[in-house]
């Protein structure tokens, strides 16, 4: 456009020179030479205004021309101004946020199955969190979560939480099949090891015994009882020794709470558990493969990641959309978020572009500028150098009348 304004101003200067050079008497050679007289002044003119504002014309260092770079400071500062007063103060955000229902809105976008932005709010969340998990290191996060959790087990005293869930355990009557596990995994072990069991009784029968063989006999004895008692136990729901177990587990459990004694060597055991080596090991391994994992899903479209994602946003869609309760109360958050914002770092922002625009350079002022009205400031001379010759004629035919 700078090339096309250009050229038409020289067009009407070579058309200037050759109508005077050969023009005859006939009248429309005197309007002809008015028209492109009074456009080549109207065109100078213009390149001058449009000139003037980015630069000095010819490089003169006429009073009153570059002005946008000499005034880049002050240009800069009304800038900041207009953006705080239309756009930046709680009062007019207020004011242009109010009956605009972003809840809704979201839960629209969210809830359609058929645009193309939930696939991309879907892929773009899961590719986030893959990245995230690719670009920390595997190592010193492992440390740190290990780490926290290490810091929240110091401070919770497990043993009274252990105490309570025994004894609720024990008021509901859920112990009772931990105990019938636990006597139906004896009788096994007792069976499987009938032979240790026989073998250590002859060892410690005296030799009498051995030389008549009673040990035998005692030994299966022995093993018939245990097998009686286990058997007992499991049938009979009122056993006595049921019972006492189950008075030991409470007494176990009133100590966890009440017990200082108890207290402690609980937590010195918890303790020794978080500092064994062997633990922070076992973590480390079961955080690299939770990691390789969560990485291997989220790259994945086909994952149940991938899935549980679209499904979580169309229920939220969905939820924002028809809950007039909860689209009330999501906009009123979002309306005080926003107004909350701009009360507190409205200045910030408009002091932001104020000192960003003060450090740009003169050149790069006036060349952002330039590029962004450029266009019409060219038709600003392409009319001016049009104009200006129809104003030409228009005196020429107002001189040749009087």
């Amino acid at each position: 456009m700078r090339l096309f304004a250009t050229g038409l101003l020289l067009a009407m200067a070579v058309a200037f020179i050759v109508l005077r050079r050969f023009g005859g008497e006939h009248p429309t050679w005197g309007y002809a030479i008015a028209f492109t007289e009074a456009a080549m002044v109207g065109g100078l003119a213009d390149w001058f205004a449009v000139t003037a504002l980015f630069r000095r014309p010819l490089g003169l260092p006429i009073p009153h021309t570059a002005i946008i770079p000499v005034n880049k400071n002050r240009i800069a500062d009304s800038m900041a101004t207009f953006l705080r007063d239309n756009f930046l103060t709680p009062q007019v955000v207020a004011r242009r946020v109010t009956g605009f229902n972003f809840a809704g809105a979201a839960g629209g976008f969210l809830s359609d199955p058929g645009r193309g932005g939930q696939s991309r709010i879907r892929a773009g969340a899961a590719n986030l969190v893959a990245d995230v998990l690719e670009s920390l290191d595997p190592e010193r996060l492992g440390n740190q979560v290990r780490a926290g959790l290490a810091r929240q087990l110091e401070r919770v005293e497990i043993a009274p939480l252990l105490g309570q869930m025994l004894s609720a355990a024990i008021a509901d009557g859920r112990h009772r099949p931990l105990i019938e596990g636990a006597i139906r995994w004896a009788g096994e072990a007792l069976e499987s090891n009938e032979e240790i069991v026989r073998s250590m009784i002859r060892e410690r029968a005296h030799s009498l015994l051995r030389l008549t063989g009673l040990d035998s006999r005692i030994a299966n004895s022995v093993l018939d009882g245990l097998y009686k008692l286990l058997a007992e136990m499991i049938v009979q729901p009122d056993h006595p020794l049921k019972a006492k177990v189950e008075q030991m587990l409470q007494d176990l459990a009133d100590r966890l709470v009440s017990d200082p004694e108890t207290r402690e060597r609980i937590e010195s055991a918890k303790r020794e558990m978080i500092a064994n080596p062997a633990v922070g090991q076992w973590w480390q391994s079961v955080w690299e493969r939770l990691r390789r994992k969560l990485i291997d899903a989220a790259r994945s479209p086909a994952t149940a990641l991938g899935g549980q994602l679209t499904t979580m946003l169309g229920e939220l869609g969905g939820a924002l959309r028809e809950d007039p309760r909860l689209q009330s109360q999501i906009n009123r958050f979002a309306r005080r978020t926003l107004v909350g914002v701009t009360a507190r770092y409205g200045d910030e922002i408009v002091r932001l572009v104020s000192e960003t625009v003060k450090r740009w350079d003169a050149r790069t002022v006036s060349d952002r500028i330039e590029g962004a009205v450029g266009r019409d400031l060219q038709f600003i001379r392409i009319n001016g150098t049009l104009v200006g010759g129809l104003f030409g004629v228009c005196i020429h035919a107002v001189d040749q009348l009087l």
